[in-house]
Parts: structure tokens; sequence; C-alpha cells
């Protein structure tokens, strides 16, 4: 039997982890851009951290907080705020790249990487994509291999401090590749959907994917 515990433990996601990893797929920022190349398009720099928001910022506390997990995985979860602190924790840095066309370099996230949560909640193989729903109703939608990249992060703290109200606190998503707006805010629910959705600023125009780079920006770009 102890022969095959590492043939068990080298599940498909994690094999599929180390692929991405060894080819640096995904990878952003002046870890995998040359330092010319780290500020995407129509962009400029920011030093402080706009906020923009649909208008109300609910207010949840850690008590109250509780993230869903549904759809095509095989161990759908409700964790409330003790045990998703309880999942592996990681420091990460990364830039941020708003659609209105402002840019944050080097931002210091602590949280869940999206490959450990991903472990804990083992998505099917009809899964393609997530749509993420938040506090305020807001709703956006990833691919999984963009929801999935090494450097997307569920995130509880911002630079030492836990994640204020006003930028999506006590959870959020950051995916560092992808506009912002696909980072999801006051973090509710995720649905791993065998297709991809639009969501709330992609019904209204927005591109289905928003890659900076490509200044994937609206629908139509």
């Amino acid at each position: 039997m102890a022969d095959d515990t590492p043939a068990q433990q080298d599940s498909k996601l994690t094999i599929t982890k180390r692929k991405w990893a060894d080819e640096g797929k995904f990878l952003t920022g002046r870890h995998a851009r040359p330092e010319t190349d780290r500020l995407p398009p129509g962009q400029h720099l920011v030093k402080n951290w706009p906020v923009l928001d649909l208008g109300q910022q609910p207010s949840v506390s850690t008590a109250q907080w509780k993230l869903e997990v549904h759809g095509f995985v095989n161990n759908p979860v409700t964790l409330d705020w003790a045990a998703f602190r309880a999942l592996p924790q990681t420091d990460m840095l990364s830039d941020i790249h708003c659609v209105t066309t402002w840019s944050r370099y080097d931002n210091n996230w602590k949280g869940v990487s999206t490959r450990d949560f991903l472990d804990l909640v083992d998505p099917m193989e009809q899964a393609t994509a997530v749509m993420l729903t938040s506090y305020d109703g807001y709703t956006t939608n990833l691919l999984l291999s963009d929801f999935s990249s090494p450097d997307a992060i569920i995130v509880t703290d911002w630079e030492g401090a836990p994640l204020s109200e006003e930028h999506g606190g006590p959870v959020r998503l950051v995916v560092p590749h992808l506009y912002f707006w696909k980072s999801a805010k006051w973090l509710k629910r995720i649905d791993f959907n065998g297709m991809d959705h639009a969501g709330f600023w992609e019904k209204n125009g927005y591109h289905m994917r928003g890659d900076p780079w490509a200044e994937e920006r609206y629908s139509e770009d």
C-alpha cells in the first residue's frame, strides 16, 4: 500500500498545477514580464487605491461572513470565517489594473490561493468556468483556467492589515492578470459551471474575459 501513496497524491489537478508552474502560465507583473512591458497599454500608474463599486458597500462582519461553493465540484462546501482561515494561507505580491485605466504596482496580499482552494472543492471535468457572486449582488465570470492561475488569490489582508470594507473586505478575489472588475469584492458565492456565462458588467457591454495587455475592455474589443 505504501508504494501507492505517491500516485494517489498526484491527482489530475496537482499534475496540471505543476505543468502550469513549469510553463510560467498566466504570471503577470515584474516576475513574468520585462519592466518595459509591465504596464498594460492605455494604463497610468497611481500610488493610492481608488474605490469603485455599484453605489453601496455591504457591511459584512467576519462573524456573519460565509462562502458558498456550488456547481460542478466533488466537494461543495460552505465555509465560515474560521474554516476559511484554517485553509493553507499564502502571501503574494502582484500588480492590479483597473479598466478605468489606473494601475497600482506591488500589492502585498494574504489569503488562500485559488489553487489550494481548488484542491479543497475538487472541480469535476465538466467545470470550465466560475461565476462569482458578492454580498451586494454583483456578479462576474471567469474561465476556470483564469481562476486557477498561479497568482490568483482569495484575499483577507492587504499590506499587512485586514482588507477594508471599501476594498471588498472581509474577503475578495484578486486575479492580477485580468482587469480588476473580475476580482469580485465582498465574495459570497462561487458557482462552477459547464460554460461561461456573463456577469453584471459583461451583460452591460464589458468584455467576457478582460485581458489588460490585449485591452479587452468592452465586448467589441
